[in-house]
């Protein structure tokens, strides 16, 4: 797992940055995943796969079950609070260009929204009480036919409350929460690439 600075975001010429202009890039990660120039379809579907399997650690899952359950204590994800409603959603802001490059939902039970997909990007939106987000992920040339996988998450919070709460969690992000994303990232991965070769086979 490695954190990279917000400028590995920032020097690329990724789509997202003329439809997100606005927002605030909260982490960018280098992910533990390597591949061909047409192998970001198998990065999304481990990011699938990732969030249906049941491989997360006790304190991970805790942390999932405990910030759904004061959610809806709170009211935070209620249907009056997401996209389309507390906030517009970003799709309206997608170039034509990119309007037929979509992608079904992380999982079908996922509170993000696709926003669209290319050969090297893909982002998809969320919102709350607390903030607007979308998460990017970027399949980057490394020379030689290596790409490998990059994952930006940006943010807009929703007033004093939304930075508090962004700061509150930070911690457990760092911690927890993002040490265990990227280790099912490479599990799936590594499953994916399997799967892909003996269908090639």
């Amino acid at each position: 797992m490695l954190r990279v600075a917000h400028g590995e975001h920032i020097s690329r010429p990724w789509r997202i940055h003329e439809i997100a202009h606005d927002f605030d890039i909260e982490d960018v990660w280098a992910l533990p995943v390597r591949g061909g120039p047409d192998d970001l379809g198998l990065l999304i579907a481990g990011m699938a796969n990732a969030r249906r399997t049941d491989e997360s650690s006790i304190v991970v899952k805790f942390i999932w079950a405990f910030r759904w359950k004061l959610g809806a204590w709170l009211g935070w994800d209620g249907p009056d609070e997401g996209t389309g409603s507390r906030v517009l959603s970003l799709c309206d802001r997608v170039a034509v260009d990119l309007r037929d490059e979509t992608a079904g939902p992380i999982t079908p039970n996922s509170p993000f929204a696709v926003l669209y997909q290319t050969r090297n990007e893909y982002a998809a939106e969320i919102a709350n009480r607390t903030m607007h987000g979308v998460l990017h992920l970027g399949w980057i040339d490394d020379g030689n036919g290596a790409y490998r996988g990059q994952m930006a998450v940006l943010v807009k919070t929703n007033g004093c409350w939304g930075k508090a709460y962004m700061a509150l969690i930070k911690p457990f992000r760092y911690l927890v929460i993002y040490p265990a994303l990227m280790r099912q990232i490479e599990r799936e991965w590594a499953r994916a690439r399997r799967r892909s070769t003996e269908d090639t086979q």
